[in-house]
Parts: C-alpha cells; sequence; structure tokens
C-alpha cells in the first residue's frame, strides 16, 4: 500500500469536501477539473455540455501520463485534445485508481499548500 499517496487521497477528499459542502464522489472530481480546464465557472449546462465537461476533465487528468494532448482551444476558451495512444484495458478498480493518482497529482499544490498551513499551526 502507497501510505503517501492514500494521505494525500484523503487529504484531497477533506479539501473538497470543505470547499463544496458535501464528500465528492470521482466523477464530481472530474467535472470540477473540467470546469476549472474550461474556465466556464459554474452555470447550469445541459446534459451534453456536461459530457463534454467530463471529457475535458478526463484528458486534462491523463494527458501527464501521455495519453491525450491539448492541441487547441476553440473561441469560447475550451480545449481541444487528441488521443496519443489507447487507453490500456483495466478493471474497474484499476481505472478508479489511475484516476485517482491523476487528481492527487493535478491538485498536488493545493494538497501540499494545506499540508504547509496544517504544520504552521
Amino acid at each position: 500500500m502507497d501510505y503517501a499517496f492514500e494521505n494525500q487521497w484523503v487529504r484531497l477528499e477533506k479539501l473538497m469536501e470543505a470547499r463544496f459542502g458535501e464528500p465528492p464522489d470521482l466523477t464530481t472530481m472530474v467535472f470540477t477539473v473540467g470546469l476549472q480546464e474550461c474556465a466556464q465557472g459554474y452555470q447550469p449546462f445541459k446534459k451534453d455540455e456536461k459530457l463534454e465537461v467530463m471529457h475535458v476533465g478526463i484528458c486534462t487528468l491523463l494527458a501527464p501520463m501521455g495519453y491525450y494532448e491539448e492541441v487547441r482551444q476553440d473561441d469560447d476558451g475550451w480545449p481541444h485534445f487528441k488521443q496519443l495512444q489507447p487507453i490500456p484495458a483495466v478493471t474497474e478498480q484499476e481505472q478508479e485508481l489511475l484516476m485517482r493518482r491523476a487528481l492527487v497529482e493535478y491538485f498536488s499544490a493545493w494538497i501540499e499548500g494545506d499540508e504547509k498551513a496544517e504544520k504552521q499551526k
């Protein structure tokens, strides 16, 4: 077991809960990444737009692992990606772990800032 990763994951969950008022699930966290990358902020989205935000979140999270690359932004500021390699077939549990690790990496500055603030108390 990777205790450092698990500690960072729990810290991220707590930060997200403090920010949004309820414990987030993985889908909510990926959606949050998509919103941040699209610079859309909170607004009502249609179902197909929510799927697009999720796609942006997933591509953003998997880009550092070499699966996607951002190729451009459209006139509305939405990023567009190119798939560089197929995502390997994995179990649901492995997929969840992959996304959790990607989320910890994406939010690492926020997690580290919280850790530093905690140590200063």
